[in-house]
């Protein structure tokens, strides 16, 4: 049997990218050797879009560098925003929907994994700023909860 030699310094930088980027889980391989990183995510998602593929400014929308509204959901992650649970599903939320804490908004895909985005107050949607199947960033506005 092969001895199994950890390069500790990949693993500490992988963890700092799981931290940096929200990400629950990463895989990283190069010839023959591969290592997969994850952490326990225990804590709910807060971000949210829903609604079809429509964006809509009922707000207006920030612009590169302002500040964003306190009302705003933003993107816990890296990843693809997705409105409803498959394709021919109906969005999770639209705009003018009333929405309860905890409720779903959306999905964000990251590395093949479905991460669900919960709403972190009860509201109003009056703005959802990604479409379905938008990549999105870390910290990015996705919906606005009045």
């Amino acid at each position: 049997m092969a001895k199994l030699d950890i390069d500790e310094d990949l693993v500490r930088k992988l963890a700092a990218l799981l931290k940096d980027t929200g990400l629950s889980e990463i895989e990283f391989e190069s010839d023959d050797n591969r290592i997969r990183v994850a952490r326990n995510m225990t804590t709910a998602i807060q971000a949210g879009p829903a609604a079809g593929a429509e964006v809509s400014a009922a707000p207006p929308l920030p612009a590169a560098g302002d500040k964003v509204s306190a009302n705003a959901v933003t993107s816990p992650m890296v990843g693809t925003a997705y409105v409803a649970s498959e394709p021919s599903a109906p969005p999770f939320v639209k705009v003018g929907d009333n929405v309860s804490e905890g409720q779903t908004l959306l999905i964000i895909e990251a590395m093949k994994v479905m991460n669900p985005v919960l709403s972190p107050r009860a509201g109003k949607v009056t703005a959802i700023l990604v479409a379905d199947g938008e990549p999105i960033e870390f910290g990015e506005p996705l919906m606005i909860i009045e």
